[in-house]
């Protein structure tokens, strides 16, 4: 028994993994961080969203 997510949840999902990506590979982090976390939120799509969000790399912030 495996868990679904569909309909707007996984839209909601979907695009949060998405801004997830965006970040990562905006950030400072090394090649093979990136890769690595990269890897954790696309095998585990809620739950590697989750982890990033408390623990991983952020985007490089702009200097205005």
């Amino acid at each position: 028994m495996g868990i679904e997510i569909t309909g707007i949840g996984g839209l909601i999902l979907l695009i949060l993994n998405i801004w997830a990506f965006v970040s990562i590979i905006g950030s400072t982090a090394s090649t093979g961080a990136k890769v690595l976390w990269c890897l954790l939120v696309l095998i585990l799509p809620l739950l590697g969203f989750l982890i990033w969000l408390f623990f991983g790399p952020r985007s490089a912030q702009r200097s205005a």
